[in-house]
C-alpha cells in the first residue's frame, strides 16, 4: 500500500476539482456567487451562502463540514497588491543576512569553543523577516509607539546579523555568539533580554511561551488603551513561531482569547518548514491544513502563503485542478522529500502521478522546476501581501501559515534534511558554494586563509545603494527592532496611611492574611498616584480570594463591555464587567494569567509606562503548573506582585491530594527573580509589600529586576497589631525576634516558623514554660529563601576575595542566642532545611513532606508532626541530646501529647473561609 491509498490526513480530503462531472455547470454556480459579491458585497453574499447550504441540509444533502481551504494560497495573484519595495536591493541585503547570519553559527564551532547554534532555521525564515523589517515592523521612534516583535528563537543568529550591519553589534559582538562569560563580548543563544537588556524583548526560544505571551501581549495593549493609560491603538504584536512548537499545547491552547477579545493588532506567523528538530512534523499529514482548521474554529483570520510566484502560470494553466487537486493529496512528508532531491525528482515523484500535471510542466527544465518553483514564505512578493493584508484586517487576529524549506539556500546537504537543524558548520567547499549562491564577494584566498573558521563575515559599502537602502528603510519605520528601553521610572508611591489597615490588625475579628492582604490592596488602589497603575490578576479565584468586594468599583476588564443581566446585580458585591475595568479576570487559566503578569509586569520597558500586576492564585497551580512562564518572566525582567493564595500543605482543610500545596515555596527559590516571603500576620504583609513597592518602584540601589512571590493563607486568625519596637529590618530580611524567651531559669530554644506556623510556634513556647519548665524564643521567619540567599552570596564573597571575609546576616543575628533550634512550616521540610548550614547550634526540623490529603487542620497538622505539641516535643529531644534535661522527658511528653493520636491535634482551626 502506498502513502496515496492510506486515508488523508486533516485537510485532504477536500473535493476533487479535477473529478466534476459537469464542470461547465459548476463554473455557471460559481460565476453567479462572483455576481452577488460584487453587486451586493461580501456580507450579504455570507448571508445568502450560509442560508443555501443550511436549506441544503435541510434536504438531506450530506454536506462534510471543513475549515480547511484547497492546499494553495489564500491571496490570488488577481488579488495580490503590487510589492512596493526594491527587489534587487532587498534580495542583496538578505544575501548578505544569509551569510552573516550562516558565520555567525559557523565560526562558533572552531576549536576550543563549539558552543554549537542554529543555521537553519533562520535560513527558512530570512525573507518573510526581510518583509517585516522593511515595510512592517515599527520601532519605538515612530509615532505610534511601536510595534512589538516576538521573535523565533532559533533564528537569533539572523538578527544578530542584521544588528551587524546596522552599526549596532560589531564583528567582535559576533565572534562571542554562545560565550557570555569567556569571550569579552558574548552574545547570548536566543533571545534573552535580562542578557541583553538594551535589545531583546521578549524570551521566546522556550517552545510554547512565546504564542501565549503574544496574545497577552496584544491583549494588554488593548487594556491600556481602554483604561487610558496610553495609546497603543497604532501598534502591533507579531509573534513568529515554528510549525513544530505549534505541537506544544500552550502554542494552541490560548488561541480563542484572542478571538473572544477580537485582537486585530496581533498577527501569528507560522514559519510552515516542515520539520521538527528531528523529523517531519506531519509525515503523513498536513500541519498548515491542520493549524488552518483549528485556528479558523478559534474564530481566526487564516491567510495561507504556499506557493512562491513562480507557481503562479502552473495554477493559470490549471483549468481543470489537477494540481490542486495533487497539492491537496501530497503529505508534508514527500515535500520534505521533493526539496532535499532534484528537480528531475520532483518531475518523476511529484508531476508524473497525473498526465496533466505532468503536462503543465513539460516545457520547464529540471532546474527551472527546481528554482522556480519555490515556496511561499521564502517569496516576498507573496508574504507581503499575506502581512499586509493581516494589518488590514479587522476585528478578528490573523493567522499567516507560510510553508518554507528548513536550510533554504544553504545548499543541497542542509536543504530539508531530518539533520539539518542540528547542522551548525560548513567544509571549505560548503563554504564556497555557498558564497557562489549568495553572490557574496568574498574570494578563494580570503576563504582558504587560515582555518575553515575564519571564513570572514561581509558588509556592503557603507554608500552602496543596498546600505543606503537598508538604512532608510528602518528609519522611516522608526528605528532598530529589537530595541528594549530599560530606563527606571520610579513612582511617587502611597505614604503611611494606606498601610494602617494591616498595622493596627483585626481586633477581635477572625481573618486570614488572604484577607489582610486583599485589604490592604484595595487602599493600595484608592492611591492618587498608584492606585490605577494596579493590575489585579485573577484566574477564576476572586470570590475564594475575597477579591469580589473589587468587582463593582475597580470592575472587570472586557473590551466588550457587559451587554448582559447580571445574575447578583441587586447583591452589594455584583459581578461588573466594562471595557475600562481594572481587573484582569482570566477564567481557570493559569497559564493565560502569568502571561497577562508577565505583559503588565515589563509595561515599564514595552510602553515606558510602570504598571503594578498583583497575580492572586491558588498557590499549588503557580509554579508547580506555569513555572516556565515565570522563568520567562525572570528573563524579561518583569516587576510585579505574585500571591500564592490558599498557601500551605494543611490550611486548606479537606480539598486533598492535588490541592495541597507544601512545596511552592522551594520550587520557586529555583528562580533567581523570585523574591520569596511567607509572612504569619498582617502587619508584615505591610512592610514587604511596600519594600517590595520602593525596590521595583520607587529610587532604590537594590536590583530592580525582580518579582515579589508572597504566600497568603485561607485560615482565619486574630491579626494582631505592629508590635512596638517592630524589628522591621529582620523582618524584611527573612527573621526577627517576635517573642523573647521568658525571664527565669531553665533551659532556652528557639522556636522558628514561618506563616501559618508561626501561632503553633506561640502555642508550643506556652506548652514547653507550662508542661516542662523550657524557656523558648519564637522567631517569625518571613522568608526562608532570602536568608540563604544572603548568607550564600557572603560565604561566596569570602570564597572568592579571603582577605575580605564577610559574616552572613543570619550568623550575625544568632550570635549569641542560646539554642538548640526548632524550625516549622506547612510547608516540607526543604524549606527550613535551606538556613540549616548557618544555626549556630542543633537544628531540628519539621516538614509538612509527602503527598496531600483530605482532613481537618488539627488532624493534618497531628499526622505531620508540624504542630505546637510535636514542635515541643522535637525542642525537649534536642536539650535532651544536649544533656540539658532529663532523657526521659521527650518520650514523657510524646505520650502525654498523644503525638500518634491524629484526633489529638490542637493547631489551627476546624473550617472557616478566608
Amino acid at each position: 500500500m502506498t502513502a496515496y491509498d492510506t486515508p488523508g490526513a486533516t485537510g485532504s480530503e477536500l473535493p476533487s476539482h479535477a473529478g466534476d462531472l459537469d464542470p461547465e455547470e459548476t463554473q455557471e454556480w460559481l460565476e453567479s456567487v462572483d455576481s452577488l459579491i460584487e453587486q451586493r458585497g461580501t456580507e450579504r453574499t455570507a448571508e445568502i451562502v450560509q442560508n443555501v447550504v443550511e436549506h441544503a441540509r435541510r434536504r438531506n444533502v450530506d454536506i462534510p463540514y471543513s475549515d480547511n481551504t484547497d492546499y494553495i494560497n489564500t491571496i490570488s495573484t488577481a488579488r495580490q497588491p503590487e510589492y512596493p519595495g526594491d527587489a534587487a536591493l532587498e534580495k542583496e541585503i538578505r544575501d548578505t543576512l544569509r551569510w552573516n547570519a550562516a558565520m555567525v553559527v559557523h565560526r562558533a564551532q572552531r576549536p576550543g569553543v563549539g558552543v554549537g547554534g542554529h543555521l537553519s532555521s533562520f535560513a527558512s525564515i530570512a525573507s518573510m523577516y526581510e518583509v517585516g523589517f522593511n515595510h512592517f515592523f515599527r520601532g519605538r521612534e515612530h509615532p505610534g509607539g511601536g510595534d512589538q516583535v516576538f521573535f523565533q528563537g532559533h533564528a537569533s543568529p539572523g538578527i544578530y546579523a542584521r544588528a551587524f550591519m546596522l552599526g549596532r553589534l560589531t564583528e567582535e559582538d559576533l565572534g562571542g555568539f554562545r560565550q557570555e562569560k569567556s569571550h569579552p563580548r558574548g552574545l547570548p543563544s536566543y533571545p534573552h533580554p535580562r542578557a541583553m537588556p538594551d535589545f531583546w524583548e521578549f524570551p521566546t526560544v522556550s517552545m510554547g511561551v512565546g504564542p501565549v505571551n503574544a496574545i497577552e501581549q496584544a491583549s494588554f495593549n488593548r487594556y491600556l488603551h481602554n483604561r487610558g493609560i496610553t495609546d497603543t491603538s497604532d501598534q502591533h504584536v507579531w509573534a513568529f513561531l515554528g510549525d513544530g512548537e505549534m505541537d506544544e499545547v500552550e502554542s494552541r491552547g490560548h488561541i480563542h482569547v484572542a478571538a473572544k477579545e477580537h485582537l486585530d493588532n496581533l498577527t501569528f506567523v507560522v514559519n510552515c518548514n516542515l520539520q521538527r528538530l528531528d523529523g517531519p512534523v506531519r509525515g503523513n499529514g498536513k500541519i498548515v491544513q491542520e493549524l488552518e482548521s483549528q485556528f479558523r474554529g478559534a474564530g481566526w483570520n487564516v491567510i495561507k502563503v504556499i506557493w512562491g510566484t513562480g507557481w503562479d502560470p502552473l495554477f493559470a494553466a490549471d483549468t481543470d485542478g489537477a494540481l490542486i487537486d495533487l497539492m491537496n493529496r501530497t503529505p508534508d512528508g514527500d515535500f520534505q522529500t521533493y526539496r532535499a532531491e532534484s528537480g528531475a525528482f520532483i518531475r518523476d515523484n511529484f508531476f508524473a502521478r497525473d498526465p496533466r500535471t505532468k503536462d503543465l510542466v513539460a516545457d520547464m527544465s529540471d532546474d527551472d522546476i527546481w528554482w522556480k518553483l519555490n515556496r511561499g514564505g521564502n517569496d516576498p512578493v507573496k508574504m507581503y501581501a499575506a502581512m499586509k493584508m493581516a494589518m488590514e484586517h479587522t476585528g478578528r487576529p490573523t493567522v499567516i501559515l507560510a510553508h518554507t524549506i528548513k536550510g533554504y539556500r544553504l545548499g543541497k546537504s542542509f536543504a530539508g534534511r531530518n539533520a539539518t537543524h542540528q547542522m551548525k558548520k560548513f567544509t571549505a567547499d560548503d563554504l564556497k558554494a555557498l558564497r557562489d549562491t549568495l553572490n557574496i564577494p568574498i574570494s578563494d584566498e580570503q576563504l582558504e586563509s587560515g582555518s575553515v573558521y575564519d571564513a570572514p563575515f561581509y558588509l556592503p559599502p557603507e554608500d552602496s545603494p543596498a546600505m543606503r537602502y537598508f538604512r532608510e528603510r528602518r528609519a522611516e519605520l522608526g528605528g532598530p527592532v529589537p530595541s528594549r528601553n530599560y530606563a527606571h521610572k520610579a513612582l511617587e508611591l502611597p505614604g503611611d496611611k494606606a498601610y494602617e489597615v494591616v498595622k493596627r490588625g483585626s481586633g477581635k475579628q477572625e481573618i486570614a492574611t488572604t484577607m489582610a492582604l486583599v485589604r490592604l490592596i484595595k487602599d493600595l488602589m484608592r492611591d492618587k498616584e498608584t492606585g490605577r497603575r494596579w493590575v489585579p490578576i485573577i484566574p477564576d479565584e476572586a470570590r475564594t480570594f475575597g477579591m469580589d468586594s473589587l468587582f463593582p468599583t475597580a470592575k472587570i476588564y472586557n473590551p466588550d463591555g457587559q451587554n448582559y443581566l447580571s445574575v447578583d446585580r441587586d447583591l452589594l458585591l455584583a459581578y461588573k464587567e466594562s471595557a475600562q475595568g481594572q481587573i484582569k479576570h482570566m477564567g481557570i487559566n493559569e497559564i493565560g494569567a502569568t502571561a497577562a503578569f508577565t505583559a503588565a509586569g515589563s509595561s515599564y520597558a514595552t510602553h515606558g509606562e510602570p504598571m503594578i500586576p498583583f497575580y492572586i492564585f491558588y498557590s499549588m497551580f503557580g509554579f508547580q503548573r506555569t513555572g516556565d512562564f515565570f522563568w520567562a518572566a525572570g528573563d524579561q525582567m518583569v516587576r510585579g506582585f505574585v500571591i500564592g493564595a490558599t498557601a500551605g500543605k494543611t490550611t486548606l482543610a479537606g480539598e486533598g491530594l492535588q490541592h495541597m500545596d507544601g512545596h511552592s515555596p522551594i520550587l520557586a527559590a529555583t528562580n533567581p527573580a523570585a523574591i520569596i516571603y511567607d509572612p504569619a500576620y498582617g502587619y508584615e504583609l505591610g512592610h514587604i509589600i511596600r519594600d517590595g513597592l520602593q525596590r521595583m518602584y520607587g529610587e532604590d540601589s537594590r536590583d530592580q529586576d525582580v518579582f515579589y512571590y508572597i504566600t497568603v493563607y485561607n485560615e482565619p486568625l486574630v491579626q494582631p497589631a505592629e508590635p512596638e519596637g517592630l524589628d522591621v529590618e529582620g523582618l524584611l530580611k527573612g527573621m526577627y525576634e517576635l517573642e523573647a524567651a521568658p525571664e527565669g531559669d531553665g533551659p532556652v530554644v528557639q522556636l522558628l516558623a514561618s506563616g501559618v506556623g508561626v501561632p503553633w510556634a506561640r502555642h508550643a513556647r506556652e506548652l514547653l514554660e507550662q508542661d516542662w519548665g523550657v524557656r523558648a524564643a519564637v522567631w517569625s521567619v518571613t522568608s526562608w529563601v532570602e536568608l540563604r540567599r544572603e548568607a550564600e552570596d557572603a560565604d561566596r564573597s569570602t570564597f572568592l576575595h579571603p582577605d575580605e571575609p564577610r559574616t552572613p546576616w543570619i550568623t550575625q543575628r544568632l550570635q549569641g542566642v542560646e539554642g538548640p533550634y526548632v524550625a516549622t512550616s506547612d510547608f516540607a521540610g526543604e524549606l527550613p532545611d535551606m538556613i540549616r548550614q548557618w544555626i549556630p547550634g542543633a537544628y531540628g526540623v519539621l516538614g509538612a513532606d509527602g503527598w496531600g490529603f483530605s482532613d481537618t487542620r488539627p488532624a493534618a497538622r497531628r499526622h505531620l508532626h508540624i504542630d505546637a505539641h510535636s514542635m515541643a516535643v522535637k525542642a525537649l529531644q534536642l536539650l535532651a541530646a544536649e544533656g540539658k534535661i532529663d532523657p526521659s522527658v521527650p518520650r514523657q511528653a510524646a505520650e502525654k501529647y498523644e503525638l500518634l493520636d491524629v484526633n489529638a491535634g490542637q493547631s489551627g482551626s476546624f473550617g472557616g473561609e478566608s
